[in-house]
């Protein structure tokens, strides 16, 4: 088999590859240079093979890093998303391996903003960040090792539902029992903090 014809594509960081005077396959410029493609050289299907796999691999990575770039992700967010892309586990486990070489995934790391973000700016409870965490795929040793550096949960929760408690003026004491409860739970608090935070504001 010969390379008979290499053209660029719209996209300048692309061209086609034709062998045998018929289209093959599209490649990143990248590529060609790597495996120095040019017109006239001899190739056989191993070979093709390699490239299109080296071709998938770049593939993967960059989809990772424009999704990196948003935003920290957990390392099972960037498996999930590259699942989406329709990689295969081999190129998926490549593209971890590269990220994680680079510190580009850390779920430590990841794990650890997402407490001091979650409890800082949203006033998230423990029981709330913990479920929230293990959606992400974080191992329950490191929800456990970050969690021991959450604020004190009760002073987090008593000044929200300071906050919250004038939405309920208009009720009766039960009501404000009920909703104010309601309101710490589906924050996150514990059932102990949330019943001490009632007891200092429900009167």
């Amino acid at each position: 088999m010969k390379i008979t014809k290499i053209e660029g594509q719209k996209n300048i960081e692309r061209v086609n590859i034709y062998i045998d005077r018929e289209f093959a396959f599209g490649l990143t410029k990248e590529i060609q240079l790597k495996y120095g493609l040019y017109e006239g050289m001899e190739i056989d299907k191993r070979f093709i093979e390699e490239v299109l796999l080296e071709e998938e691999k770049l593939k993967a990575k960059n989809k990772a890093l424009k999704f990196l770039s948003y935003r920290q992700r957990s390392e099972k967010e960037v498996v999930d998303k590259l699942k989406k892309e329709g990689f295969s586990q081999e190129i998926i486990d490549k593209t971890v391996e590269f990220l994680k070489g680079y510190n580009l995934i850390d779920d430590l790391n990841f794990a650890k903003n997402f407490v001091m973000d979650k409890s800082n700016i949203n006033k998230y409870g423990p029981e709330r960040i913990k479920y929230e965490l293990y959606m992400k795929g974080i191992p329950e040793s490191i929800i456990n090792k970050v969690l021991k550096d959450y604020d004190d949960e009760y002073s987090v929760a008593l000044e929200l539902a300071r906050k919250k408690i004038n939405s309920y003026k208009n009720d009766n004491k039960s009501a404000i029992y009920r909703k104010l409860g309601g309101f710490l739970q589906r924050r996150g608090f514990s059932y102990e903090c949330i019943l001490k935070v009632l007891r200092e504001l429900v009167k």
